[in-house]
């Protein structure tokens, strides 16, 4: 047990190592000027064409970067991390995991051997919990940033610029998430990229519904005509309006979501007062198999209840 433990430690601390490397290495400021000219430009989708001036990097290390290539599972976590505009590549965040996977697994079976799994699947499970947090909340921003957006380009429309005049004013005005979204689809049809290719690799960066009725507004307007600084200007008009339904619902939700939150942390308040004021008293849950079955089974229907709760007071508009 000794030896299997000292191994894991040891493996662990090579790829901390590893990471701690790769880490001081993208801090360079070659590395950085370099990421930033290249991260207008996203990977072109479809099609058996290589870019001979940038190929997709999944990992800085080369046999891992090849490995992760081959492997088409990992595309949607290639995304997840796009979408999110992680600074960091796919296979630092699988590397990452790994790392945090492997120390708390070791660290469970010195401190909490029956709990040694659950503690290393958490852990693991941590940095694309953050990268899914991340990505939520940019989407959200970007949400919010679209009916300006909309607005800025039906205007310039309506001055007379072209619709990627347009995209080019959004692109210098607006801050990130917008702003760095809509310079990528710029780039990407200064390049030479097609305007619906690069509108569906936009819709394919940015996690957002309301984004599609720009993009097939544009795309249509294009192909069959029509005035597309009206058609803009409805969208974002709608927009707005469906922003002030839903700060009105969560307005009148507000008293069902503190009970939610209240009927959600009475269990785990009152676990934690009866331990403190009475420790034997509540030690049988954890001690006696009844106790750990009736735990086990608390715990699922804690987390069905949890699930129903938010499914009632998030409401959709």
């Amino acid at each position: 047990m000794e030896l299997v433990i000292g191994a894991g430690f040891f493996f662990a601390a090579i790829l901390m190592l590893q990471g701690g490397y790769l880490a001081l290495r993208n801090r360079k400021p070659e590395v950085q000027r370099l990421r930033h000219h290249l991260g207008g430009l996203a990977p072109r989708v479809g099609g058996a064409e290589v870019d001979i001036l940038r190929r997709k990097v999944l990992s800085e290390i080369p046999w891992l970067n090849r490995l992760l290539l081959r492997t088409i599972h990992l595309h949607g976590l290639d995304r997840l991390t796009e979408q999110a505009n992680a600074r960091r590549s796919p296979g630092f965040f699988l590397l990452l995991s790994a790392v945090l996977a492997v120390a708390w697994l070791f660290a469970g079976a010195l401190l909490l051997p029956n709990a040694m799994l659950v503690m290393a699947g958490v852990a693991g499970a941590m940095p694309f919990l953050y990268l899914y947090s991340k990505k939520k909340r940019r989407m959200k921003k970007f949400e919010r940033q679209l009916p300006e957006a909309l607005d800025l380009i039906s205007r310039s429309l309506k001055a007379g610029h072209a619709f990627t005049g347009g995209l080019k004013m959004v692109a210098d005005e607006f801050s990130d998430p917008v702003g760095t979204e809509f310079e990528k689809t710029l780039n990407e049809i200064n390049f030479g990229i097609a305007l619906p290719e690069a509108l569906k690799n936009l819709a394919r960066r940015v996690d957002c519904p309301d984004l599609k009725f720009f993009i097939v507004s544009a795309v249509i307007q294009r192909e069959t005509g029509g005035n597309l600084a009206e058609v803009l200007e409805k969208i974002s008009h709608i927009l707005r309006e469906r922003f002030k339904l839903q700060g009105h619902i969560k307005v009148l939700s507000a008293e069902g979501r503190f009970s939610a939150v209240i009927l959600i942390a009475l269990p785990f308040f009152i676990t934690f007062a009866i331990s403190f004021i009475n420790p034997k008293y509540i030690g049988v849950l954890f001690t006696d198999p009844v106790g750990k079955f009736l735990v086990a089974s608390a715990a699922v229907l804690m987390g069905a209840g949890i699930i129903l709760i938010r499914k009632m007071i998030a409401i959709k508009v």
